[in-house]
């Protein structure tokens, strides 16, 4: 597949549902499209499930756009009382939640096929054997294109893709300054070994990096970006930059490929982020973005 080198995440866009938060999230995907991304990322929980029916609902009135890009979602959390009372928060990758969450998929964002189509989080009982199958049951009923996964330790993937036929082209971790451990625990250099592209979640640290963090996960509530965010605003003046330009410049000069998600519901920071370019820092630079997010110098 060959997409934007930025991708735009659509976990917001139905914000509480409201017909002010739909209008927004529509002039949002209107702004990213508009902008260049050919990459539109999902998954079947985000906004309850609202957030693909909106972006079905933008497809139906726009229906010349589905050509012009490609749509990832993704299935495999469950929420407390799905689907009893009784029903732990857990992830579920039998056949039968993955193929059904797939229809489900489909049928929102109003589409015949999910160009990309991700595992979300690593399910402790992975059937591999029974994953495998569901995949090829989709892909030769042309309800997908192509699998990947998300949240995976290199290990866990290399577990999946022995005993799946077809190439697992993704792996989606948060990877940013301030969440740096894809660059500690092998995963970038599994991506790179096995030709995987590697998607980064939350690229600005939940916001922090960037213009202030909204929505933050509780394992990004204890970041420490203060040193970073001081050195990014010193480039930032060097260059006549932003912040949340040179912290996606940041990403972009990994060899591995990195597609950041762009996450704001703000058409001109959707706009902005496309001025992120790999050639904006040099290798020093990247460095001393590396150290000012670790917190502690290079051993």
């Amino acid at each position: 597949m060959k997409v934007s080198r930025l991708a735009y995440g659509c976990w917001r866009i139905a914000g509480q549902g409201t017909p002010r938060d739909l209008q927004a999230g529509r002039d949002a995907v209107r702004a990213a499209f508009d902008a260049g991304y050919t990459l539109f990322d999902h998954a079947n929980i985000y906004g309850g499930s609202q957030c693909e029916s909106l972006f079905g609902a933008i497809l139906a009135d726009s229906p010349k756009m589905r050509d012009r890009i490609l749509i990832t979602t993704k299935c495999g959390i469950r929420f407390v009382g799905d689907p009893n009372p009784s029903s732990p928060y857990r992830y579920d990758f039998s056949a039968e939640h993955i193929e059904q969450s797939c229809e489900a998929s489909l049928k929102r964002l109003g589409i015949e096929t999910i160009d990309l189509y991700q595992l979300h989080r690593p399910d402790y009982l992975m059937p591999p054997e029974e994953v495998a199958a569901a995949f090829d049951r989709l892909r030769k009923a042309g309800k997908v294109r192509f699998f990947g996964v998300s949240n995976f330790r290199p290990s866990q993937m290399v577990l999946l893709q022995k005993v799946c036929d077809m190439p697992l082209v993704v792996n989606q971790v948060e990877i940013s300054l301030a969440q740096q451990a894809c660059l500690e625990d092998g995963t970038l250099d599994h991506c790179m070994t096995e030709g995987v592209t590697p998607m980064a979640w939350s690229p600005l640290g939940g916001g922090k990096l960037a213009d202030g963090a909204r929505d933050l996960l509780p394992s990004q509530e204890g970041y420490d970006t203060a040193d970073c965010v001081a050195l990014l605003d010193r480039f930032s003046r060097a260059r006549g930059s932003t912040r949340m330009v040179l912290a996606l410049s940041w990403l972009l000069k990994h060899p591995a490929g990195i597609v950041p998600i762009v996450g704001s519901t703000r058409p001109d920071r959707i706009r902005e982020a496309t001025r992120a370019d790999a050639a904006l820092l040099s290798r020093e630079d990247w460095y001393g973005l590396l150290v000012a997010g670790r917190g502690e110098a290079l051993p």
